[in-house]
């Protein structure tokens, strides 16, 4: 059915409210957020992913971000439009937190930003990176990342290694192919040799002739054609297929989205865009079966990616306020589209009773927009009418300096790091 909390409530919500340039919910946007400076390919990020480095026993001894983005998007988006020019070639970027980020308000040191070298990428093999994902470091070992390619003839999933030595170097290490990838949109690692990937959508831009039709109608009437697989490879060196196992995790879902693993393993979350929900579903670590379906949260807006704290006391959600201006951003009628931020609670006291008084402090509150859930703070950490930050698509938080770092989909800064200077 159609979701009334996100593309009916919400297609009216900019052009009634006056929207902020931006709010912080932990200080102040002003003086406590900053743009990361790459230069020109740096634009239009969708995703971000903490890569950390442990000792042998776990723990958690620094880490870096990485990014994945494409300044390409408007001619080439498999999603969203439009198919006109897949030649030039997304990137990743490394991102090291400054040991200055530790005090005081947000710092970002322009030489700690490095473009990411795609070594041994076969030639003429695009690169249009979506969702990644990459398996932390343990004692200075090589760590697995995965991205999801939209390439020009079809979405498959590109495999590297990331060393601590060299890490602003990825090393090539093959190509996933799959029926299951059609519509490949975000992982959550379950080994450095499996994962969930979720599939957006049942029709795609691709097909001909109903290719700009039909995807289209899936997602505003919310038809619920997409689904989320959990898949194991093969070593690379195996002479077996790539793709050891398949099986489906999770079907029917409208406009399957960002998906996340908690970090006691024991729940997996997934973002529904069209309903304006979050699935929180139990999970077995043993089989990575997931066993049933917990609870349905709303957020006042179409969810995106979706990022688990490093301490698991909350899921950060990103997403997108006003989807018809998301839209109209892709196809060039909108210079930018507004941003929200929100995070979820994970600890659940199944015996509270339902917070009509949540959400207070931000400009925008999500109070009246959506019901709240017995148990469930939902907490707005930032918002943007565009012209502080556009189209946001991730957020996460650092588990080392409290800063929260956001990426957007069509947002030519590519990505804003906040914290308090207080």
């Amino acid at each position: 059915m159609v979701s009334t909390r996100t593309l009916a409530c919400v297609a009216g919500l900019i052009s009634v409210v006056v929207w902020r340039k931006g709010y912080y919910g932990q200080g102040d946007f002003g003086t406590d957020c900053a743009t990361l400076k790459g230069g020109p390919d740096l634009k239009y990020c969708e995703d971000a992913v903490f890569w950390d480095h442990l000792d042998a026993q776990g723990k958690l001894l620094s880490h870096a971000l990485v990014i994945s983005c494409d300044a390409n998007r408007k001619n080439w988006n498999t999603v969203m439009g439009p198919l006109n020019n897949p030649d030039p070639l997304g990137s990743l970027w490394l991102y090291v937190p400054d040991e200055k980020e530790k005090k005081g308000k947000a710092i970002t040191n322009p030489s700690n930003l490095k473009r990411v070298e795609l070594r041994g990428y076969p030639a003429g093999h695009d690169f249009h990176p979506l969702g990644v994902e990459i398996y932390p470091s343990y004692a200075g070992n090589k760590s697995n990342v995965y991205v999801v390619n939209h390439a020009r003839a079809r979405t498959v999933i590109e495999q590297f290694t990331l060393n601590p030595s060299s890490p602003t170097v990825a090393n090539y290490v093959r190509t996933l192919v799959s029926p299951y990838f059609h519509s490949a949109n975000a992982l959550a690692l379950t080994s450095p040799d499996s994962f969930y990937v979720t599939n957006d959508h049942f029709f795609t831009r691709r097909a001909p002739y109903i290719g700009h039709i039909l995807p289209i109608l899936e997602s505003l009437l919310a038809f619920p054609l997409a689904f989320v697989s959990h898949v194991t490879l093969t070593p690379p060196a195996s002479s077996a297929p790539p793709i050891a196992a398949h099986k489906f995790s999770a079907l029917f879902i409208p406009f399957a989205n960002g998906i996340a693993v908690s970090h006691d393993g024991t729940q997996v979350a997934l973002a529904s865009t069209t309903l304006g929900e979050v699935f929180f579903y139990e999970r077995d670590p043993k089989t990575n079966d997931l066993t049933r379906l917990i609870e349905r949260v709303p957020v006042p807006f179409t969810p995106d990616n979706i990022r688990y704290t490093h301490d698991g006391s909350a899921l950060i959600v990103a997403g997108h306020p006003h989807f018809p201006t998301l839209a109209a951003v892709a196809k060039g009628k909108a210079e930018v589209a507004p941003s929200w931020i929100m995070s979820i609670n994970t600890s659940v006291n199944e015996k509270s009773q339902p917070n009509d008084d949540f959400d207070r402090n931000a400009p925008i509150s999500a109070k009246g927009k959506v019901p709240p859930v017995a148990g469930r703070e939902v907490t707005t950490l930032f918002q943007s009418d565009g012209s502080g930050f556009s189209s946001s698509s991730t957020g996460l938080k650092d588990p080392v300096t409290g800063a929260l770092y956001i990426t957007g989909l069509y947002a030519e800064d590519g990505v804003i790091v906040c914290r308090s200077s207080k």
